[in-house]
This record gives C-alpha cells, structure tokens and sequence, in this order.
C-alpha cells in the first residue's frame, strides 16, 4: 500500500500512472493532497471502477492527526507535497516553513506511529547551499529525513530523500512559463543570464524515486547526474528573437 503526498501534482499523477501499469499486486494507492477539484479531476481518470485500488484523500500535511489517519495500512509513503515558488517563498516565509518544515515532521512523526516501512522526500537542487527561502527549506526537511533514521529505534523503518533539478513541462517550470511568454510577448524574464539549471524528465524522477524505494537501507541523500543548462540558452532555444531582461 502506497501514498503520496501532494499526489494530484505533475509526479504524483506520472507515479500514479507508471504504478498502475506496472504493479498489478499495489493493494492501495492513496493520493493525499488538498485540492479538490484535482483531486476530482484524477479521479475522473484513475476511477474507482477500472482501479479499485485508488483512494483519495483531501487534507494538508500540515494537519497531522488527519495525515496519521491516512497513514494506517500504508507501507510507503511518497513525499511530493511541497510550496514551490521561489518568489512565492520571499513573501509568504512562514506558510512555506508551515508546509515544507512542519509537514516534513508530521510525515516522520505519522510514520513512526504507524507501520509505514519506507519513507521516500522529494527534495531539489535549490536545497544545495541554498540562497533563497524555498531552497533553506527543503534543505532543513532533508535533514529531518535522514536524522529520522536516528531516532526510530528497533522500527522496520528507512526515511531517504531525493534531491534532483528540475522536471522539465512541470506545472509552474521555467519551460511552460518561458513559451506562454514568448505567445504573447517579445520579452523574457530571466533571474540572471549565468544561472544554471539542472533538468530531469518526469519519467527519469518516478523511475528514481522507485530505485530508492527498493534500494535504500536509510538516511540516503540521493543525487543523479543529470544535464545542465545555461537558463539563458533554454531561453533562446525557444524564443530565438527575444530580449531577455534579468
């Protein structure tokens, strides 16, 4: 029996889906997030009908009495919920400290009260010295991770996290923001034209985050290698005759 938080994202409906046509033996599949109407709209895809291993369940990891319920009768728990923005993050400092700091704890705390076996975080390359507010929290979770695997005791229990770049045609990345820019004007915002990022394909994270379920023995901070990029090379790539304002 699985969970993932913040299921209704861009990977949680790709794990979802490579799960299901995978696994025929996944007795549960349990997507915890707190949105509704994506909740309603997967659920319109992976109905109850075709997949009767589907559950939904609305609530915030926030919330830890309502997360340790979703929790009972679950072997692995996916951890994908997180805000993400990194302007968002400067000027809403505690909600992202709430979310991705205290929901964190309340994964690791829900784990151990019930009999979770494998706990797997979704971290990011901005957790890596980080500069910004986002990045300094996900970099504090993946601390809590791997110092969970301290503090279990004689639990069958291991806690990893995943740290890689970014998913490229996820909801929100730079790609789809840079194309819906370019439709509509001749101008590029860029943060700064020597920034690198890293890119991961959606596949490449499920196909990741399932090695560590299977292989890790716990406290694992785990990083792949994947390519790099110039922001301002992504930027002409798809909008050759563009100016770019940093």
């Amino acid at each position: 029996s699985i969970l993932i938080t913040g299921g209704t994202g861009s990977f949680g409906k790709k794990f979802t889906k490579i799960i299901l046509e995978r696994f025929s033996d996944v007795e549960r599949l349990v997507i915890y997030s707190r949105d509704e109407l994506k909740q309603f709209e997967m659920s319109q895809k992976f109905n109850e009908k075709d997949y009767p291993q589907m559950r939904f369940f609305i609530g915030d990891v926030r919330d830890y009495p309502r997360f340790k319920r979703a929790c009972e009768g679950i072997d692995v728990i996916i951890h994908a919920a997180a805000l993400k923005q990194v302007p968002a993050s400067e000027y809403n400092p505690d909600e992202f400290v709430k979310t991705n700091i205290g929901g964190a704890q309340n994964v690791i705390d829900a784990a151990m009260s019930t009999n979770v076996k494998v706990v797997v975080a979704l971290s990011t390359d901005k957790a890596a010295a980080p500069i910004n507010l986002y990045g300094a929290t996900k970099l504090v979770s993946d601390k809590l991770f791997v110092a969970a695997n301290r503090i279990k005791g004689k639990r069958d229990l291991r806690f990893s996290a995943v740290r890689y770049g970014n998913v490229m045609g996820s909801r929100g990345s730079v790609i789809p923001f840079f194309m819906a820019k370019a439709k509509n004007c001749n101008v590029l915002p860029i943060t700064h034209k020597e920034m690198t990022r890293f890119n991961i394909s959606l596949e490449e994270g499920v196909e990741m985050v399932l090695w560590a379920v299977e292989n890790a023995i716990g406290a694992e901070l785990f990083v792949p290698k994947i390519p790099s990029y110039k922001i301002e090379t992504v930027a002409k790539a798809i909008a050759p005759k563009a100016k770019l304002v940093d």
